[in-house]
């Protein structure tokens, strides 16, 4: 039976993952910095229909002994860790670069760039060795060089993101060593992401303007992760991106949006 671990996945984009690779009869390992929402995720996956083990680890992605330590456990459990997914991430306050002070900017490139490094350099050698496995990091603004002010720093750690996938594809590939790399791109998810910043819910006052594009382009977690799920589970090609709001996708959302009026900021 084969192993995923995804990062930041007691709630939200990860959970909605982790929970589909369980009814796929997966084992899962959930790790999270909030130890309270790791123990609902793993009391709420538990009564779902799977065949496969629940492991749950309270990790911080920046911290090496944690990674560590869950991976060595998790082999040591289950054996191979065959997926591994690069989800843990922050959103930044809502202010332009010179009113970020240093402790911000640090944070944000430590959880949502430098985390997203060290998790996959630690992973992939324990990859390497056991002759395969697949590593897919999470995108996000800024990894389309798009701008907006109040995500500047946010969008530099994605965009740095998309380039060290892009190299770890590469490096992977020239050096033969048999491991997937990969890029997962979800679009506008509708969580409590795009309303906190730095992950300790810190609130977000979203303009009007904002919440409009969001409300037309915007999905649950739920839709976007049945989407990723499959393409994850079928792909065998490195260096894959798979892209949730296409340029298609996105015009029909345009096109629909005066007919459906969804408003997802409704209290």
């Amino acid at each position: 039976m084969k192993t995923v671990v995804i990062t930041g996945s007691a709630r939200g984009f990860g959970y909605a993952m982790l929970e589909l690779f369980y009814q796929n009869n997966y084992n899962v390992v959930i790790c999270d910095v909030n130890e309270e929402e790791l123990t609902k995720a793993k009391s709420n996956l538990e009564i779902k229909n799977g065949k496969g083990k629940i492991l749950s680890f309270k990790m911080d992605i920046t911290n090496e002994d944690d990674i560590k330590n869950l991976i060595n456990k998790t082999v040591e459990e289950l054996g191979n860790i065959d997926i591994w997914i690069n989800n843990a991430g922050v959103n930044q306050p809502a202010n332009p670069i010179w009113e970020l002070d240093n402790k911000v900017i640090n944070r944000l490139i430590d959880i949502d760039l430098k985390g997203t490094v060290l998790c996959s350099k630690l992973i992939f050698k324990v990859m390497k060795e056991q002759g395969n496995g697949a590593i897919y990091n999470v995108e996000g603004h800024g990894s389309n060089d798009a701008t907006i002010t109040g995500l500047s720093i946010y969008g530099t750690s994605k965009r740095a993101v998309t380039y060290f996938t892009e190299a770890l594809a590469h490096e992977s590939a020239d050096l033969k060593c048999n491991v997937i790399v990969g890029k997962i791109t979800p679009g506008i998810m509708i969580t409590n992401f795009l309303k906190t910043s730095l992950g300790d819910g810190e609130k977000i006052e979203l303009d009007d303007k904002t919440k409009k594009i969001y409300n037309i382009l915007g999905d649950y977690p739920e839709t976007i992760a049945k989407f990723m799920v499959q393409k994850i589970i079928n792909n065998t090609k490195n260096n894959s991106k798979f892209v949730w709001l296409s340029n298609s996708r996105a015009f029909i959302k345009f096109l629909t949006y005066p007919f459906k009026k969804t408003n997802y900021f409704e209290k």
